[in-house]
């Protein structure tokens, strides 16, 4: 019986993607899956009196008798649930302050910038990725220490009698966190802006759409995949850093990352530190499954789909 070309064809392709596509499985389980597998089962673990782990003998009655969950129902305390809302309005609150800064940057680079200008500005707004990021933090201790630039500067205007204490607060953090992070939300808006069809601005300011009502009803719904890429981006790492917090804002204001960190480093509870990461790995993995749910809805329709942005004049 002879062989069906065809399907003989279809067969070399499979195995040629598979082939292809097993270097990058290989690098995820060992790079991602294995950690993520050791995590969980050292999260269900003891504590040993001097740190470390304490063997278990009888594996069937400590996971019937429910102790592996000790250090997830330790996340569930009132100090260890206010750090963790700290860590959420913060990183909320970084994520808002990029959007609302990096959207307008990305409007006008995408949309407005001369053609010939657009290489030097993008340049601009990754110029401070090129510089550690441990540096720039510590810049900024310069800038908001009570002998700082800003409050000589406070000072010398007469705005200030007295330095002011900037540093070492919630808003020095959240200023560090917007630094560092809105470069990441500005390259996806500009990725997204850049792409829009023209013609469709046009049609709307043809049917007597102010400028306002351009953005908010027909550019910022077809730009919706690079909003969710940038705040997915911006709030993921905000949520799971520790070194801004740890030197912006001192001991006032520990967040899951110095959380974690002193599990690991200083209280040496491998556990309850192994617990604490993996629910903020699962979290971040549900805003991942999230973010990407949203850009595949705006960005999955066709030209049947993008009418409706014209529709709401």
């Amino acid at each position: 019986m002879a062989k069906d070309p065809g399907h003989m064809g279809g067969a070399r392709a499979g195995w040629g993607a598979l082939a292809l596509a097993l270097p990058a499985w290989v690098a995820l389980g060992l790079f991602f899956l294995l950690p993520l597998t050791l995590m969980l089962g050292v999260s269900g673990a003891r504590r040993g009196v001097y740190g470390g782990l304490q063997p278990i003998g009888d594996l069937g009655a400590y996971l019937r008798s429910g102790a592996f969950l000790a250090s997830y129902r330790q996340t569930l305390e009132a100090l260890y649930l206010g750090i963790a809302w700290r860590s959420l309005w913060m990183a909320a609150a970084t994520t808002a302050l990029c959007l609302a800064i990096g959207f307008p940057a990305a409007y006008a680079l995408a949309l407005h910038a001369p053609r010939r200008r657009k290489g030097l500005l993008l340049g601009l707004v990754v110029v401070p990725l090129w510089t550690s990021f441990l540096i720039r933090t510590y810049a900024w201790m310069f800038i908001l220490r009570s002998e700082g630039l800003l409050n000589e500067l406070l000072r010398a205007t007469g705005l200030a009698a007295r330095p002011l204490p900037l540093l070492y607060t919630g808003g020095a953090v959240i200023a560090g966190l917007v630094y560092g992070e809105l470069p990441f939300m500005i390259l996806p808006l500009y990725a997204a802006l850049e792409r829009l069809d023209r013609t469709l601005l046009e049609a709307a300011a043809d049917l007597g759409a102010g400028r306002a009502a351009v953005a908010w009803r027909v550019t910022l719904p077809l730009a919706l995949p690079g909003v969710a890429a940038g705040v997915v981006l911006v709030f993921v790492p905000s949520l799971g850093q520790f070194v801004v917090s740890d030197l912006l804002g001192g001991a006032h204001t520990m967040l899951l990352g110095n959380l974690i960190q002193n599990q690991f480093a200083v209280a040496r509870n491998q556990p309850f530190g192994a617990a604490l990461a993996f629910e903020l790995t699962a979290a971040v993995l549900l805003l991942l499954w999230a973010g990407a749910r949203v850009a595949r809805r705006g960005g999955s329709g066709g030209a049947a789909d993008r009418p409706p942005g014209l529709e709401l004049l």
